[in-house]
């Protein structure tokens, strides 16, 4: 073998440490935001169930968290980590600065005049989302006061994602996805609270109690934005007025060079949210707890993606951005190659976990207080249904954002739009037919032809420039892990039948009381995680799949390092 040859293969292995490192320290803040975010989703099964309040709280949340996607977290984040490399590489660590200064301040502003203006006309907005609304008296007009009420949190969440964006640039990645936990843990004590306070007094003077949780939802924004500032002081931003030498904001090469990355993935953003727009109307139609059945089973999907696509994602995007500019093409296929089999590795067995797992996990997570065995069915099929795509979705948050590290901001539109074409397509003739599950089962198919189109798309790009990204180790990855998926899935839902037999509810609460059916719960779901893990772990031993053995063994090189005597 060549020193060329060695070196390439060197410094391969190291970027892919370098990345699996990253991704473990983001996917650990990630993962402790997703259980606070179970946790908060608990608090609202328990105190409001699936009914109208909740239905009313999810479309009204939903309007400026469809903002944030479509400006903060989607085309910008993914527009802002490429400018910035490229700033620094070529202008120097002071320029970069300058422009992220820029950023900030022009997003912020940004933000703050949308958000007025949705205050504003927030009213139009519900009638275009959940005109069905108006059938049960009063949940239009509730819908339309927490619209208000969260609109302010798209400036702050905005904020916190440029923050991200930066810290990303710059290798910090843990405090970002921890900022996130932040947030749930800020919007859980303030919105309980309030809504708490609310049962008590809010009748008297007209305010329900689902209405503390929004106000909740802006504490959370506040902690999230703000929390980030002192790890960004100390990466070297510091904030800097304008000067003379300084070009007016829009003229700025770099922001408008941003900015123009950034129309053509908000244009594909802009699609999706069309589809989000007509699957609300869809599940609207569907009777009360439709749309509260679909949104607890996407929120439950989203654990997996959020902990291990977009840890991925977000880890990988500066990596392959500076291996663009570097046109070290070698590098930038083995860490997108490697990193879309990792997507593979951890989310192929998750989706299984989800779908053969739903019903028993659901019940530990939600099935109290309001939170009846009908709702815990229904969303246990929505979830099922989601799982199908859950992987594809994770591949999605590493492709879109690999186009864009090399430099092609066509591409992302063109699948968004299409898969907005078929997403709508596959769910107006689901929905008749199939109910409300048609519409998650129509989404995960409409995601893999997405993930599908991505791949061959990114293919071509980085064979254009020079490189290569093949698919067939990709396609045999994937039957691989699917085989253990299964496998795995079909062991663990055994063993379910098996302890709802051996140790029904019904045993531990004549046993102990009803304070113990959570306790009973969470010993099975727990067992049977356990038992997943495990399986997972051995079958890819067997089968010398690497991809999950090398994560698993760094996973015990750092806790042995840990443990070490002498180490703190």
């Amino acid at each position: 073998m060549s020193n060329t040859q060695t070196t390439t293969l060197e410094k391969s292995s190291s970027s892919s440490e370098n990345v699996l490192k990253a991704a473990g320290a983001m996917g650990a803040a990630t993962f402790l935001s997703r259980i606070l975010g179970l946790v908060r989703e608990q608090a609202f099964a328990i105190l409001f169930g699936a009914g109208n309040a909740t239905d009313a709280f999810i479309v009204a949340f939903r309007i400026p968290n469809l903002l944030r996607d479509l400006f903060a977290e989607g085309a910008m984040s993914a527009s802002l980590v490429p400018t910035f490399t490229r700033t620094e590489s070529e202008e120097g660590q002071r320029r970069a600065w300058r422009v992220a200064g820029l950023v900030f301040r022009v997003l912020f502003f940004t933000a703050l005049v949308i958000a007025v203006l949705g205050m504003v006309f927030s009213s139009q907005l519900v009638e275009l989302y959940a005109s069905a609304f108006h059938a049960v008296p009063g949940k239009f007009e509730l819908t339309v006061r927490m619209t208000r009420l969260m609109f302010p949190f798209f400036p702050l969440v905005a904020l916190a994602a440029a923050f991200m964006g930066i810290l990303n640039a710059r290798g910090k990645f843990f405090i970002p996805a921890f900022s996130s936990a932040l947030f749930n843990l800020t919007s859980i004590a303030v919105g309980v609270t309030c809504a708490l306070v609310l049962f008590r007094w809010g009748p008297g003077i007209g305010i329900q109690p689902i209405e503390g949780m929004a106000i909740g939802v802006l504490a959370g924004g506040i902690t999230q934005a703000f929390s980030q500032l002192p790890t960004l002081y100390g990466t070297g931003y510091r904030w800097q007025p304008r000067t003379g030498e300084d070009p007016a904001w829009h003229r700025d090469p770099r922001l408008r060079q941003m900015l123009w990355m950034m129309v053509p993935g908000t244009l594909g953003l802009a699609a999706t949210q069309i589809n989000i727009l007509v699957n609300t109307i869809l599940a609207t139609s569907q009777g009360p707890g439709a749309v509260s059945w679909l949104g607890y089973a996407f929120r439950l999907m989203q654990f997996p993606i959020g902990i291990f696509g977009v840890s991925l994602a977000s880890a990988t995007l500066p990596r392959i951005s500076r291996q663009w500019v570097d046109h070290d093409l070698g590098a930038l296929q083995a860490t997108l190659s490697q990193s879309l089999r990792r997507v593979l590795a951890v989310n192929l067995p998750a989706s299984a976990g989800l779908a053969f797992l739903g019903y028993p996990i659901i019940q530990l997570i939600f099935q109290y207080g309001r939170f009846s065995t009908n709702d815990t069915q229904a969303t246990a099929l929505a979830l099922a249904m989601y799982a199908i795509g859950l992987t594809a979705y994770s591949a999605v948050k590493v492709l879109v954002p690999a186009c864009y590290a090399v430099g092609n901001t066509r591409i992302p539109v063109i699948s968004s739009v299409l898969a907005v074409a078929v997403t709508i397509i596959l769910n107006v003739l689901m929905v008749k037919p199939f109910g409300y599950w048609g519409l998650a089962l129509g989404t995960s198919i409409a995601a893999i032809l997405n993930a599908a189109f991505l791949l061959k798309a990114l293919q071509r790009l980085i064979r254009a420039g020079g490189g290569d990204l093949p698919i067939f180790p990709l396609i045999r990855s994937f039957l691989e892990h699917f085989a253990v998926a299964m496998a795995m899935g079909g062991i663990c839902f055994l063993s379910y039948l098996g302890l709802e037999k051996l140790l029904p509810d019904a045993f531990f609460m004549d046993q102990f009381g009803s304070s113990a059916l959570p306790v009973s719960r969470g010993i099975k779901v727990g067992f049977l995680v356990s038992e997943g893990v495990l399986v997972v772990i051995l079958l890819s031993r067997l089968l010398r799949l690497k991809d999950t053995t090398d994560a698993v063994d760094l996973f015990i090189r750092k806790v042995k390092n840990k443990l070490r005597p002498g180490r703190t």
